[in-house]
């Protein structure tokens, strides 16, 4: 009784209209020894290519033996124009963020290095601003004494 049934698809639209997508009918053997027991089998149908933006809506399944209607949970389904863009601009950023870090890292050191060289000029160069010591004549007086003495 139950080995012969039609295997339904369609759609509800926006505005409740039922549109029938595909329908077929099976015939399934059973094998000896399976007889009155539940089976379970599945059944896949692709929809491809979704027309328009006017596809969207719920899809369903429904499965009818001579007296038994049985109908799927149903799947909603949204179709867009210009598909999926994705909005995520995670490698942007990074690159960004890295390049910036480069450069202001190359700049302060090309930095630390010209203040150091205008700092501290190198040893064999003649220091300009060093102050002339003048030589004394060694005298019969002592010198000073400090004050902290």
């Amino acid at each position: 009784k139950y080995t012969k049934f039609s295997i339904c698809y369609y759609w509800i639209n926006s505005l409740d209209q039922k549109t029938s997508i595909y329908s077929r009918l099976e015939s399934v053997t059973i094998p000896s020894g399976e007889e009155n027991k539940t089976a379970a089998l599945s059944y896949d149908y692709r929809i491809m290519p979704l027309e328009n933006t006017s596809s969207t809506g719920m899809y369903y399944c429904k499965v009818k033996w001579n007296d038994i209607q049985k109908m799927g949970k149903g799947v909603f389904v949204l179709v867009r124009d210009t598909g999926y863009i994705n909005t995520s601009y995670g490698w942007e950023i990074l690159v960004t963020l890295t390049v910036l870090l480069a450069v202001l890292s190359i700049t302060t050191t090309a930095l630390l290095l010209w203040k150091r060289k205008v700092l501290c000029p190198r040893r064999n160069q003649p220091n300009i601003l060093r102050p002339e010591v003048e030589t004394q004549l060694p005298s019969a007086s002592p010198p000073p004494t400090p004050v902290y003495d």
